[in-house]
């Protein structure tokens, strides 16, 4: 167990979490950006409409939220200044890649929810285009790593240069770090309400 607490919050009990990419065991309210961010029919929100239905997401509980996305282009440093802990998730391309495949794969063939409602994926969008998730995380993947290295450098919980401002975690690898950190959060929980 590390001698830092597995979440920060804002010392008065309240927690606001972004996953890159668990509130059940906090018991706080899941906030997902691509419901957000995408209205039927694949009509991107505004970056306005996205930070303002994001804020509004954000006020609904006073004991805090999850949220999990990365859009840095549509409001992400609007959600990285309003929470006290980020959690980036970064485990091997060829880890998490077969996962969104199969993820997407039951999204096309309509055996799992859309990411947001009346967004539902097609075979062309999934395999021929330039916006399919798919090539995006093949396409993306590196970029996105360097950009959250260089975020780490600025705000990493132990090596941030901003050391007031220190609050995301990197969890890479096959997920041992992750379990034993959720572990962590779960004893946490399980200690603040036997106080």
């Amino acid at each position: 167990m590390s001698s830092l607490p597995p979440l920060l919050g804002d010392g008065h009990g309240r927690y606001r979490v972004q996953i890159l990419g668990n509130s059940e065991i906090l018991g706080l309210p899941y906030i997902s950006m691509d419901k957000l961010k995408w209205n039927p029919g694949w009509v991107k929100n505004s970056r306005e409409e996205f930070e303002a239905k994001l804020r509004h997401a954000f006020a609904q509980d006073p004991r805090g939220w999850v949220v999990d996305g990365n859009y840095a282009r549509r409001g992400e440093n609007f959600v990285g200044e309003a929470t006290t802990d980020i959690i980036w998730l970064d485990p091997p391309l060829y880890v998490y890649f077969h996962r969104i495949a199969w993820r997407t794969l039951l999204r096309l063939l309509r055996l799992s929810p859309p990411c947001s409602p009346g967004c539902e994926e097609s075979f062309t969008e999934v395999f021929f285009s330039k916006e399919s998730i798919l090539w995006w995380c093949l396409s993306n993947h590196w970029i996105v790593r360097q950009r959250n290295k260089e975020r780490m450098k600025l705000i990493g919980l132990e090596c941030g240069s901003d050391v007031s401002n220190r609050r995301m975690r990197r969890f890479g690898g096959w997920g041992s770090d992750v379990k034993a950190w959720l572990s962590d959060v779960a004893a946490m929980v399980s200690a603040k309400k036997s106080d």
